[in-house]
């Protein structure tokens, strides 16, 4: 387990962790919370060894391994997809050479009785039980289930990692890490970046993920569905609860209810005694009591009441103004960037008041969608129509980066707003978590989470009737999240929001629109009922099933008789040879299994055998399987 002992951090005049202990057990599910700035990324580069205490200690076995995904990375260049994730099994790769060259010495030597020969044998047999139990003999399969998993596909499997932004590194990254299956992988905020289909996937590979997990997330669905244990970071000081997410909010609520009592309670009994020993104090008679009385009172052991953070924005939008009927009218819609087809003759409509949610993978085209309605970009093709008084307001998803950084957060506020609400902007930024000096600061030294503070603050200077938020929680923490969404529930314009984060969409929105395969598919009700609805996991299995729905519907064709029994032939051809290849391979396992089997001079000649049956066997039921995929397309 790691134990970390009186850890002690200070930044300037600002204690982060004041002296905390915490304890990782071999197989928690952790999630490690608190308001952004807590210090919650600082504990866990502590726990992963990248940043020293200036006080206490952090213990971990030597025979342990550590995966820790963080913000900043830098991954190689020059390398592709695939290459570069399996360069997680460096280790495997190392002893498949170590083992090539045993082969070798093997082959070509001929003192097969001597003691050197037979060491030779046993180190291999102990290389190759080795390798197996690594999973070298599926590594190239566990990789491609892996990055799939996380939202790559087959084609890009060959492209350089140059090619991709940086929040597609950061899934290699953490496809290389799951596949080395540290014993305790330490993540932090994983879900950026990740579209929903990604996000449920990882979550069922966590959920039975073999060593310990420790994330730091925003996502509430996320860490409940993972963490059965949560750690809160407040006040330099770590709460440690037996409990998932939500739980946990519940805990402490009750926790904080019965200490805040218990600390009343003693406050009385002290101001009680304090007034009798004050009042006996000028009593002669009474001085000696108390003195007696005071000794007494100094020796009460105190109950702390740290002082809670409780902080938050207020968010209200303005009264939307009166627009048409219908908001938004697009027929026929496409977009191209240079050869690459993103939308492909799409329509939507939105009426008054309709709330709407844009789900799907990345790259399907919701963002390009959103500027197009909002007009940073114009389509390619088809025809757009805004509705009569629609006014727009746009958050987009790098909004608050587009923040001027040489301003202060008042001349920010003055650059975007009307005449007529200078005299409120003080105001808007205290109700945004800013006062007195803070609107001196320049953008610069803003955090992640104060610049998206800063940026929703700026849409409340003018009145929309049409609001387009992409990605609007990044960057803020479980408190602005939930404050953004209660006032969004109160809007009374319409809206579309692009949104990974199915706790924030839960009955938000009263349509969803999935972008899939460069087209729209609309489905009534939140994300939560049209995933429910669908009876299915992630939305990568509804393409799946989509595709075989349609294979079914297919009209049949009509083949000769002589083509369907070639291709039946070609099946049960394939077939046989599968199950020829299967009973060879159980032979030669057979033989293997014996102890002395080793110690005969044909040993690795069977070996090699054995390995290459596996290689024809998986060829076969590749083959097998294309055969019966054709034969029935075409009948």
């Amino acid at each position: 387990m790691i134990n970390a002992s009186n850890i002690y951090i200070k930044y300037g005049n600002r204690v982060l962790l004041d002296g905390v202990n915490l304890v990782v057990r071999e197989k928690d599910k952790l999630g490690l919370v608190g308001r952004n700035g807590a210090g919650k990324s600082t504990m866990l580069k502590v726990i992963a060894g990248d940043m020293i205490p200036q006080e206490g200690t952090i213990t971990r076995p030597n025979e342990t391994t550590l995966g820790f995904l963080h913000q900043e990375m830098d991954l190689p260049k020059g390398k592709t997809v695939l290459d570069e994730t399996m360069t997680a099994f460096e280790q495997v790769r190392s002893l498949e050479r170590e083992m090539e060259k045993i082969n070798h010495e093997m082959a070509t030597r001929t003192d097969y009785d001597s003691d050197a020969y037979t060491k030779l044998v046993q180190d291999f047999s102990d290389m190759n039980e080795r390798f197996l139990v690594l999973g070298g003999d599926s590594m190239e399969a566990e990789t491609e289930k892996v990055l799939k998993g996380l939202g790559f596909k087959q084609t890009d499997f060959q492209r350089l990692t140059d090619e991709f932004s940086g929040g597609w590194q950061m899934r290699i990254e953490l496809a290389k890490m799951l596949l080395q299956r540290p014993n305790y992988l330490l993540l932090d905020e994983p879900t950026n970046h990740l579209d929903i289909e990604s996000i449920i996937w990882l979550e069922n590979f966590l959920k039975y993920y073999s060593g310990a997990v420790i994330i730091i997330s925003h996502d509430k669905q996320f860490l409940d569905n993972i963490t059965k244990r949560t750690v809160e970071v407040d006040m330099g000081n770590l709460f440690d609860y037996k409990a998932s997410y939500s739980k946990y909010v519940q805990l402490r609520a009750e926790r904080r209810e019965k200490l805040q009592s218990a600390f009343d309670n003693q406050q009385k009994v002290i101001a009680q005694r304090e007034q009798t020993i004050n009042r006996f104090m000028a009593k002669a008679t009474k001085t000696k009591m108390a003195q007696s009385m005071k000794k007494q009172l100094d020796k009460m052991e105190r109950i702390e009441l740290d002082a809670e953070n409780t902080s938050s924005m207020r968010l209200r939008f303005p009264p939307a103004p009166r627009a048409g009927e219908v908001v938004l009218d697009a027929r026929r819609m496409a977009k191209r960037y240079d050869k690459l087809l993103v939308l492909d003759d799409v329509d939507i409509q939105l009426n008054r008041g309709e709330r709407v949610a844009f789900v799907g993978q990345n790259g399907q085209g919701k963002t390009t969608l959103a500027k197009i309605i909002v007009g940073t970009i114009a389509a390619t093709g088809g025809n757009m129509e805004l509705g009569h008084n629609v006014q727009i307001g746009y958050y987009a998803q790098n909004q608050s980066d587009t923040l001027q950084s040489n301003l202060t957060l008042l001349e920010t506020m003055e650059q975007h707003s009307p005449p007529e609400m200078q005299t409120k902007l003080r105001k808007i930024l205290g109700s945004f978590m800013f006062s007195g000096d803070d609107v001196t600061k320049k953008v610069s030294v803003l955090s992640g989470g104060e610049r998206a503070r800063l940026a929703l603050a700026c849409l409340l200077l003018r009145p929309f009737n049409l609001l387009v938020l992409d990605e609007p929680t990044n960057h803020l923490d479980m408190i602005s999240k939930e404050v953004l969404k209660n006032a969004l529930i109160n809007y009374d314009g319409t809206l579309i929001v692009v949104s990974h984060d199915r706790d924030f969409l839960a009955d938000l929105t009263t349509k969803t629109i999935e972008f899939r395969d460069k087209q729209l598919y609309t489905h009534l009700g939140d994300v939560n009922y049209f995933l429910q609805r669908r009876e299915l996991d992630n939305m990568r299995d509804v393409e799946l099933k989509d595709k075989k729905k349609a294979a079914e519907e297919k009209p049949k064709s009509t083949l000769s008789y002589e083509e369907r029994k070639r291709l039946q032939r070609a099946v049960s051809n394939a077939e046989k040879k599968v199950k020829r290849l299967g009973e060879e391979i159980k032979k030669q396992e057979k033989i293997m299994a014996d102890p002395s089997f080793y110690e005969q001079a044909d040993a690795q000649t069977v070996i090699k055998k054995h390995q290459d049956l596996k290689a024809d066997l998986e060829k076969a039921e590749e083959a097998w399987l294309e055969a019966q995929m054709v034969l029935e397309e075409a009948v």
